[in-house]
């Protein structure tokens, strides 16, 4: 499938129509608040561990391999770039996660995280989804970027996998929220609306990124791997402990073997 035609386009423009479908998923899986009285718990963990699946893949063969293939050298120092992006993207959000105030989906609010506040544990559940939004759209819009500077190992038909998966793992994610919220009792409009509020910060991210490999072309190595490091740290830190959390761990385990798998096929069948 050729993309060719996508390079007349701003990359600023392509990272936010793709960051807004991703957006949108999520705001379509929130919606299913709408028709559904509650998720059967087996199922939410598969779901779950499939959005690990898909964003473990989505580091490798969508930020980590092509920031190694545009790295210049041999051997240690071509892959020097992209571990030292990987570890900082890491440590990134490893520092926003111990900063800002947020809450993991089912966790009682004593087990909140970041410093201390007084805040509603509606805004800290809709914060912990949002942090893992940030590097998600930051890697679309990096990656269309690079595509269009023309950089080795980028391409469009990268960025364009990298956001479908994204946007098929942020369906379950929308439903992450709103369902927790409807549990606490809040109206089905308000549970869709703070579901979908928490991708809002995709297109923002992305348009970000996009705007950064534009001037920013000798850091790219750097910057698509930064993203890699902030997701996988995200999918440690909280995706897989949560898909397990509920003793459904066969449920879980086998849907992040198949978001893995269908990540990996996106991003080689869409090149």
């Amino acid at each position: 499938m050729s993309f060719s035609n996508w390079s007349h386009f701003s990359p600023v423009f392509l990272a936010f129509v793709a960051t807004t479908f991703t957006w949108f998923l999520t705001a379509l899986g929130s919606a299913t608040v709408f028709f559904f009285k509650s998720l059967n718990q087996k199922f939410f963990d598969g779901m779950l561990g499939f959005t690990g699946g898909v964003m473990i893949a989505a580091s490798f063969w969508s930020l980590l391999n092509p920031a190694i293939e545009m790295s210049s050298g041999s051997g240690i120092i071509k892959a020097l770039p992209a571990t030292i992006g990987f570890l900082i993207g890491g440590g990134f959000l490893w520092g926003l996660d111990k900063l800002i105030p947020h809450l993991h989906i089912n966790h009682p609010m004593s087990e909140a995280e970041g410093v201390a506040t007084n805040w509603h544990g509606t805004t800290l559940l809709v914060l912990a989804i949002t942090l893992h939004n940030i590097p998600e759209g930051l890697a679309v819009g990096v990656l269309f970027g690079a595509a269009a500077q023309g950089v080795e190992g980028a391409n469009f038909s990268g960025a364009i996998s990298l956001a479908i998966g994204i946007g098929i793992q942020n369906f379950p994610e929308g439903m992450s929220v709103a369902f927790p919220l409807r549990r606490l009792g809040m109206s089905r409009g308000k549970s869709f609306f703070y579901g979908q509020l928490s991708a809002i910060v995709e297109p923002i991210a992305g348009v970000a990124g996009a705007m950064m490999a534009a001037h920013m072309t000798g850091f790219l190595p750097y910057a698509l791997s930064f993203a890699a490091g902030a997701m996988i740290y995200v999918v440690v830190e909280e995706v897989i402990p949560e898909s397990h959390k509920n003793n459904y761990a066969d449920s879980s385990t086998l849907g992040l073997m198949l978001g893995f798998a269908v990540m990996m096929i996106l991003d080689v069948g869409l090149s």
